[in-house]
């Protein structure tokens, strides 16, 4: 939602500023500009990048229309789910849980979360991670140092969609200035046409300028920052299941263990001590 508000501001501000100091809007629609600017970007994303980071990108783009999800009300769950797994091994033995990691998709545990339970990755990880501890070789330390090398890995993958993103956004500017200078070249072959007609076919060049810097500044660079932005919100819950795995091998209760994970989120999806009890309570 915030991406289509701010596209909406960027188009008002930009074309009610021009319009307001007596320009000619219809002058700013040049489609040939359009397509040499769009394309050449479209084609060097095209050569830079893998079909996976491509596919990725699509896939993106309607998640920052959507919102990424990662609120209070998802975090309550994970730590939720993560207290109801932690109470199971506690009462029952870690035995108990071995279905539920093995296939999550039909555990009861899991499927209570609907919201979690989406996110495979997110799940993947807690039930590989379950699965090492219950084989009670590894220590909390080698685990943590293992979370931790998987979490920058997992980090270094998200980040290539908005990085590919953000490349275009640099580039813009450029391919505004060719379209330019291709427009300033037609414009040569005019050199002895009156001049109404010269300062039409230069304000055209010029639009080639103005329409790579506004795409780049005005779209296309921030959607790659809320791109970065939505990544580390994802990280985000990594790290609160990885506090959560550490604290309950170190033999903590499973209302302590998850307090750890709630210590790691961001302040604004950070639910009080009492709310997250009273969820628990509720589940």
């Amino acid at each position: 939602m915030l991406l289509i508000i701010g596209t909406l501001i960027v188009l008002a501000s930009v074309g009610g500023g021009y319009v307001l100091s007596h320009g000619y809007l219809p002058m700013l629609w040049q489609p040939y500009e359009m397509i040499i600017i769009c394309g050449a970007a479209f084609g060097a994303f095209v050569i830079a990048n893998s079909k996976h980071t491509i596919v990725e990108v699509m896939k993106s783009v309607p998640k920052l229309i959507m919102g990424s999800g990662f609120n209070r009300d998802f975090y309550m769950d994970l730590l939720s789910l993560m207290h109801d797994l932690f109470a199971k091994i506690r009462k029952e033995g870690i035995i108990a849980i071995e279905e539920d990691i093995e296939d999550p998709d039909s555990s009861a545990v899991f499927n209570g979360y609907p919201a979690i339970i989406k996110h495979k990755e997110l799940v993947e990880f807690v039930c590989d991670y379950v699965r090492l501890i219950s084989s009670g070789n590894m220590q909390p330390h080698e685990l943590e140092s293992l979370m931790d090398a998987e979490i920058e890995t997992l980090q270094h993958e998200m980040s290539e969609p908005a990085h590919a993103v953000t490349s275009v956004g640099d580039a813009l500017p450029g391919f505004g200035i060719v379209a330019a200078v291709l427009g300033i070249t037609i414009t040569m072959k005019d050199i002895a046409a009156p001049p109404e007609v010269l300062g039409l076919h230069i304000a055209a060049a010029l639009v080639g300028t103005f329409l790579g810097i506004l795409l780049s500044y005005g779209f296309v660079s921030p959607m790659a920052a809320a791109m970065n932005n939505e990544v580390h919100e994802k990280i985000k819950a990594f790290e609160c299941v990885k506090a959560c795995l550490i604290a309950n091998m170190t033999g903590l209760a499973p209302q302590m263990s998850i307090e750890f994970g709630r210590k790691m989120l961001f302040s604004s999806v950070r639910p009080s001590f009492n709310e997250l009890e009273e969820h628990v309570r509720s589940r």
